[in-house]
């Protein structure tokens, strides 16, 4: 019989890698020292696979990509499913909360002027659109990168999702080297105390392996009797019964924009590529209902975790594996030169901004935003739990406070990423300064913030990249 067993052997090998990589973070004192997550290795091992061998046997990396953008959106929806993070006591006080938002706006708006204006220097041998790639791997992730990135390939973006994912790989290095730079040029400086690294010294965190006799951590807890459904198929079923929500929507917003004629299909097409949106807002419209109904305790918000977290593994590594080299050699310069440039910035002005506008946990706050800024949310904890092991600091709330903040924030940003590579399918550059006109409203935004949360620690100690208050 005829059984499509594609999808299987994809699974698979990224499975066999994941497994391969965890074995390699246990054994190699590099991948320890350096916190390399096993979803980066997984992916880099299977990078010439897909880019080589597959190719002989016949399979591409089409559909590692769709693999990639589901579970993009599986990831945003079990993340939106969860109850509101608690309010903590002192948070919204000293500004933390909008602070941290403030930060990751930063990242959006600062990467997005650097690349369009290095996309200036290579057109129009690149894409309009080209540029915007820092944003996408550096700040919003692999699945964002590839997604939009394949959106942009109908607008004559050649490579545009490998570009893209090649980008967020970049990405994740700079998060993995940079933050343990940052943690030994802080103890080096003084920036935090020597006995704050002894984290480092556990096995669990450096191994990635809770060695045998330790106690284990309760992953989740259960919300149904397994004799009429298992608590993980009823969470599982709640992310897919979302997400076909979402595909009804965008079906439905598609058939009303297609009596707008051709502008109103292209338009249909290009919000198809930034479905986490609108998954991620109907997850939150199922969730207002079902606390409503008093009904929202059938849902965990750790075994949703677990879910976004499986989601994300294989994302990353199936990411990383869906690049294509020829399109690598082809951009390799453009490539280089902006994600280096980008990741220094990201590097310097980072701690710079982050020790004057917060007030409490300021190394801890900037290396949570150093990472999420780099790399993904999962970057960024793992460098606060080497500062933070129990997470009993509030940068873990403050975040996820001003996570819902920034999503809600940075939707403009989103629709109108298209906007650049719309100057190429229309011919006119118009599109592409009025997206570097909002990008550039994002970072006065973030200035403005800065300068209300800072107040006298603004331009205190210029010359020194991170400010210690009494020094």
């Amino acid at each position: 019989m005829d059984f499509s067993w594609n999808i299987v052997i994809d699974a698979g090998l990224i499975s066999v890698a994941l497994v391969l990589a965890t074995f390699l973070r246990s054994k190699i004192p590099f991948f320890q020292k350096y916190l390399v997550p096993n979803a980066l290795t997984a992916g880099f091992l299977l990078l010439p696979v897909y880019n080589y061998l597959m190719p002989t046997l016949g399979y591409g990396t089409n559909r590692l990509g769709d693999l990639v953008y589901h579970l993009l959106n599986i990831s945003f929806i079990s993340m939106s499913l969860r109850s509101s993070p608690p309010k903590i006591k002192g948070s919204r006080s000293n500004g933390s909360v909008l602070g941290m938002s403030a930060l990751i706006l930063l990242g959006y708006a600062s990467q997005a002027i650097l690349g369009l204006l290095l996309t200036l220097l290579f057109l129009p041998k690149i894409h309009p659109a080209f540029g915007l790639h820092l944003p996408l791997g550096f700040a919003l992730g692999p699945g964002q990168a590839y997604a939009i990135g394949k959106g942009w390939e109908s607008m004559g973006f050649e490579g545009g999702a490998s570009v893209g994912l090649t980008f967020a790989a970049l990405g994740y290095l700079w998060a993995c080297f940079g933050g343990i730079l940052l943690m030994h040029k802080g103890v080096r400086k003084g920036w935090m105390k020597p006995e704050q690294l002894s984290i480092m010294k556990d096995k669990a965190l450096l191994t990635g392996i809770v060695p045998r006799g330790n106690e284990k951590n309760v992953g989740d807890r259960l919300t149904t009797d397994s004799e009429a459904i298992d608590s993980f198929s009823f969470h599982t079923a709640m992310v897919v019964f979302v997400y076909l929500l979402s595909f009804l929507f965008l079906k439905g917003v598609s058939f009303l924009l297609g009596f707008a004629g051709k502008a109103g299909a292209e338009l249909a097409t290009n919000l198809w590529g930034i479905n986490f949106i609108f998954s991620a807002m109907l997850a939150i419209v199922v969730r207002k209902i079902m606390d409503l109904l008093r009904i929202g305790y059938v849902l965990d918000d750790d075994a949703l975790t677990r879910i976004s977290g499986m989601s994300v593994d294989y994302m990353v590594a199936g990411a990383i594996a869906a690049i294509s080299l020829v399109f690598v050699g082809k951009y390799w310069f453009p490539i280089l030169l902006m994600s280096t440039l980008c990741g220094f910035m990201v590097y310097y002005t980072i701690p710079w901004v982050s020790s004057r506008i917060f007030r409490d946990f300021r190394f801890e706050r900037m290396l949570m935003i150093y990472g999420v800024s780099t790399g993904t949310l999962s970057s960024g904890l793992a460098l606060l739990r080497v500062m933070d092991p129990e997470f009993r600091t509030k940068v873990t709330s403050d975040y996820m406070l001003s996570a819902g903040l920034t999503f809600v924030l940075a939707i403009p940003f989103i629709l109108a990423i298209n906007l650049p590579a719309n100057a190429y399918t229309s011919g006119s550059m118009v599109p592409y300064w009025i997206f570097f006109a909002i990008a550039l409203g994002y970072l006065i935004f973030v200035v403005v913030v800065y300068w209300i949360l800072a107040r006298k620690r603004r331009f205190a100690l210029p010359g020194d990249n991170f400010y210690r208050p009494g020094k």
